[in-house]
């Protein structure tokens, strides 16, 4: 794999962060283009440079990213308030797919790649609201507060 070869999967894992990076900025979110487009590239750091050594197991190198990101994932999920409510799950898992992105163009799957950002972008602009209308259409009591209790199943209709 030549120089040239190198500096496009590098290059292409950096801008595929920094696009989901802007995104995350723009909404005001604990990581950005920054953050996701240095995952991105190490992702794709990883995995390229264990092109150089023979006998590696590149699934390995892989395996090793998505669960070490999960880390730096857990690090933006925040409790907080009077309800210990959990924030940032959604910032934790565009951490972890940014890191999957940078491993796919380390690889050149650009049509993953591709595929990737923008089902990515799909969830990220309409799952809110998507969301949103289910739970006015069928609204269940949702429990994000760490330590809830279950309901009483002794009020409840039917539970005689």
């Amino acid at each position: 794999m030549g120089t040239l070869e190198i500096a496009l999967r590098l290059g292409a894992a950096t801008l595929a962060g920094v696009v989901l990076g802007l995104n995350r900025d723009l909404h005001g979110k604990s990581t950005g283009v920054r953050t996701l487009g240095l995952v991105c590239l190490g992702s794709a750091l990883a995995v390229l440079s264990i092109h150089a050594v023979t006998g590696t197991d590149a699934s390995r190198v892989i395996q090793g990213i998505v669960t070490g990101v999960g880390f730096l994932g857990a690090g933006v999920i925040v409790r907080g308030g009077t309800g210990h409510r959990v924030h940032g799950l959604t910032t934790a898992a565009c951490v972890w797919v940014t890191a999957c992105l940078g491993a796919a163009c380390a690889i050149a799957e650009w049509q993953i790649v591709v595929l990737g950002i923008a089902l990515v972008f799909v969830i990220l602009i309409f799952g809110g609201p998507f969301e949103k209308a289910i739970e006015q259409r069928w609204p269940v009591p949702k429990s994000t507060d760490v330590g809830d209790k279950p309901p009483d199943r002794a009020r409840m209709p039917g539970t005689d």
